[in-house]
């Protein structure tokens, strides 16, 4: 073989399947960005009813063009306690379906239309002025990519075939042939090690699709290929759950599971299953098409391929449905759970879910939400604290250390969300996220004066002092209108109310009149001259730091409402 044929040959494969990769990439960012809301609102209704389950797992990987995406999102929606294990079993048993559909649009005669796709695409992305347009053309491109990429596969492919070459290759090509069962063993790990190695199961479809159609390899062959490209692709979710919470690993561990079985069922009536297959495709895979260049290709085999690799992952599925709550318990056995708190951190924020920034932006919008109600239980015990002529240690630690954790939760969501806004995100994504970080700021400030007002009741009573029962009155009060002015902002953050600006108005303009008139009754006290100082300056510290709770509980209702 001579060493111009090599460098044609790598280089076809290697720059059609990094183009392809690339369009698969785009397609599923597109896809991801214009169907987000549809995203959101398909795992958040994801039950324990498996069939249910499946089909949203096949829904979300037809849309993002991925099992990997979808399987390592699943990971991390177990690993922060979002979606149980059942559910994910379910979504990952669909996710495997919603794969086989890349094999389908494969099977679409555009190839050679792909380059022109691509060019028209990608002048809608540059000059496009409206985000879903330019997502809209993203996911057309990555089209074009494919296809593009898998014709420039094609054309290396066809060198094996060559008069010249036949010869040298033909042994390579015997050393992988599902002519036994052996073979079909043979084969099927040969596909799962390719899959690992490119971490792409389409891609490895894609070359397998290649190496058949151009006649390198037999379609019984390029079947066994692709069954083991199923246990390959497991590799992915596998190492998302590296490091991760009990759960996640069993999800993963199912998914490796899952495919294993399917695999090994599979090829003990593998010869069997092809000519189902063949069968149905009402096509003959071995006739040869001679092109208009003189390129001898196989036309049949890429529909024969793609129901191969469907037609397998839904008898699996129907298979396996019935017994997923054994499924369950025998992870539940076989993985059990640690004796120690497992999560390193104080959020259940989880960078695996930053690949799909819809899914990431709804769950640090959780987290805010729980800083939310985190601060209410701080303005139950400000309360209580207040009643009590003798400081509660216990409980005043309690409400320092709630503090500070909303301290460090504000920190862990502003790094997680900047790393959000890092990557290539829709517009209504990035705006939302910057909402977030300044909500997450004005949660961590409401925080701060609460833990303040606490600071200063303790002081007196330590000092010998202690609030008049008009100020205590006053105080108690206005505690009262706080939290409960709070509590509808922290209900219209969950809702998405963007009219709780004008619904919460009232009872802000109530707040700081309270303040008001509290302020102007104890300077007309202090005319008396009986107050200690220290009384009327924690006093007034006191009025100033609801206030200031006030001021930044509108800000978070600004943000919710979208003003800047």
């Amino acid at each position: 073989m001579e060493s111009e044929d090599v460098f044609k040959l790598v280089a076809g494969l290697v720059g059609g399947l990094g183009i392809f990769l690339l369009g698969m990439k785009n397609m599923s960012e597109g896809m991801q960005a214009i169907a987000g809301p549809s995203l959101r609102k398909m795992i958040a209704a994801v039950t324990n009813n498996r069939i249910f389950a499946t089909g949203v797992g096949v829904a979300v990987t037809t849309m993002v063009q991925s099992s990997s995406v979808t399987t390592v999102m699943v990971v991390g929606f177990v690993n922060s306690g979002m979606m149980e294990l059942s559910q994910a079993i379910g979504v990952i048993m669909g996710a495997n379906i919603g794969t086989t559909i890349t094999g389908w649009i494969l099977v679409l005669k555009i190839g050679k239309y792909g380059l022109p796709i691509l060019g028209v695409a990608a002048f809608t992305y540059l000059f496009s002025k409206g985000d879903r347009w330019r997502f809209w053309a993203m996911a057309i491109m990555g089209v074009g990519m494919v296809f593009f990429g898998l014709e420039l596969m094609k054309e290396a492919c066809s060198i094996f075939r060559s008069p010249d070459n036949i010869d040298y290759f033909e042994s390579w090509f015997l050393m992988v042939n599902a002519d036994t069962h052996i073979g079909v063993l043979k084969c099927a790990l040969a596909g799962c090690l390719l899959t690992v190695l490119v971490q792409s199961s389409s891609a490895t479809l894609a070359i397998t699709i290649s190496l058949a159609v151009s006649g390198n390899i037999s379609y019984e062959t390029a079947a066994a290929l692709v069954l083991g490209e199923n246990i390959g692709t497991t590799i992915t979710a596998y190492l998302a759950s590296l490091g991760a919470t009990t759960n996640a690993r069993r999800a993963a561990y199912f998914h490796i599971i899952f495919n294993i079985l399917g695999v090994m069922w599979i090829t003990a009536v593998f010869f069997q299953y092809i000519e189902l297959v063949q069968w149905i495709a009402e096509g003959d895979v071995n006739q040869a098409v001679i092109d208009a260049d003189g390129t001898t290709t196989y036309p049949n085999r890429l529909i024969a391929i793609a129901l191969t690799h469907s037609i397998f992952n839904v008898a699996n599925t129907l298979i396996f449905l019935p017994f997923l709550p054994v499924f369950v318990r025998f992870l539940e056995w076989a993985v059990p759970a640690k004796d120690f708190k497992e999560k390193p951190h104080l959020t259940d924020l989880d960078v695996r879910m930053l690949e799909t920034p819809t899914m990431a932006i709804e769950q640090s919008g959780q987290e805010i939400a729980r800083m939310g109600d985190s601060c209410i239980k701080m303005l139950d015990w400000l309360l209580i604290l207040r009643s009590q002529a003798e400081p509660d240690t216990e409980l005043s630690d309690r409400l320092k250390q709630r503090e500070d954790v909303l301290d460090s939760i504000h920190d862990e969501i502003a790094k997680f969300v900047t790393d959000l806004l890092a990557g290539n995100i829709p517009h209504s994504v990035a705006e939302e996220a910057r909402q977030q970080l300044r909500m997450a700021d004005e949660y961590e400030s409401v925080s701060d004066y609460i833990a303040n007002l606490e600071k200063f009741d303790r002081k007196l009573k330590r000092d010998g002092h202690a609030f008049t029962t008009d100020q205590c009155t006053g105080l108690n009060s206005l505690n009262k209108q706080v939290k409960d002015y709070l509590i509808d902002i922290n209900e219209a953050l969950v809702q998405g109310n963007a009219n709780v600006l004008i619904k919460t108005d009232a009872a802000s303009k109530r707040i700081k009149e309270n303040v008001k008139q509290l302020r102007r009754q104890h300077l007309e006290d202090l005319s008396g001259g009986t107050m200690a100082p220290v009384v009327s300056v924690a006093y007034l510290a006191a009025l100033n730091a609801y206030s200031r709770v006030r001021d930044h509980s509108r800000n978070i209702s600004e943000s919710i409402s979208g003003e800047k």
